[in-house]
């Protein structure tokens, strides 16, 4: 295993453990894990490219009673992912080392109730020298759309799906969305006010057919470049996105 850091999310309420030269969990991981919200106890989670376990480690914080699972390319983060979850005692969480293009997985389709995720974001950008970096970045033999139909095919019939990426990936992302799910939500990201939102995130619901809504926008920092209160409540105190 490479060498990691111990590092903390929700004001040190979670350790995670992080590669000291790889890909890291960012404030998106919390953020999107933000949008589940009031889960019966027999729901389950998969995160579906789940890096350090940014988002999965959040959540089972704070859904202790929810199965939750963990896919991840990356061996050695899906190692570090499983010691991050045994030394917060989340027995409820485990994570798998695997490649979703591939036919055997540890996991069923059709199998979880909410599917959350933070897709690789770039096909034309440069990838980064460092590979793990790269990996967890860049697609790599498999598109968007193919990320977001397995994602898709994971969930039970009228499960829902989290995704959280860059704003230009919403015309991919909806036109993938088409005709499989509705009642999808947009939630455009912003750094600041008077800013034009560099992310995007977006919840749907399999098969359904309630039309699309734009919630307002959602500001993670004030002028001064502190974090808003609305985003504290997130990142610091891990409360729902709904809550806030």
């Amino acid at each position: 295993m490479q060498n990691y850091t111990t590092d903390y999310l929700l004001d040190k309420k979670i350790c995670i453990f992080q590669p000291i030269d790889g890909y890291r969990a960012s404030s998106d991981a919390v953020l999107i894990s933000s949008l589940i919200d009031n889960i019966k106890s027999n729901e389950s989670i998969l995160d579906v490219g789940s890096g350090t376990g940014g988002i999965s480690l959040c959540l089972a914080h704070r859904f202790r009673d929810n199965t939750i699972v963990g896919l991840e390319l990356q061996s050695d983060l899906a190692e570090l992912s499983n010691l991050s979850a045994q030394q917060n005692s989340f027995t409820n969480l485990s994570y798998y080392n695997c490649d979703i293009k591939e036919k055997k997985l540890p996991v069923n389709p059709c199998s979880f109730n909410h599917v959350i995720s933070n897709p690789p974001y770039s096909l034309n950008d440069m990838p980064s020298p460092n590979k793990s970096k790269a990996l967890a970045h860049n697609h790599s033999g498999l598109n968007l759309e193919s990320w977001i139909n397995f994602c898709l095919k994971m969930l039970k019939p009228f499960g829902y799906i989290y995704l959280i990426n860059r704003a230009e990936a919403i015309t991919e992302t909806l036109s993938t969305l088409s005709h499989k799910a509705g009642n999808i939500q947009i939630i455009p990201l912003y750094s600041k006010e008077n800013q034009i939102a560099k992310r995007v995130m977006i919840i749907a619901q399999k098969d359904s057919k309630t039309p699309t809504k734009i919630l307002p926008p959602f500001y993670t920092h004030e002028q001064d470049g502190s974090y808003t209160k609305e985003a504290q409540k997130i990142l610091r105190e891990g409360c729902s996105y709904f809550s806030k």
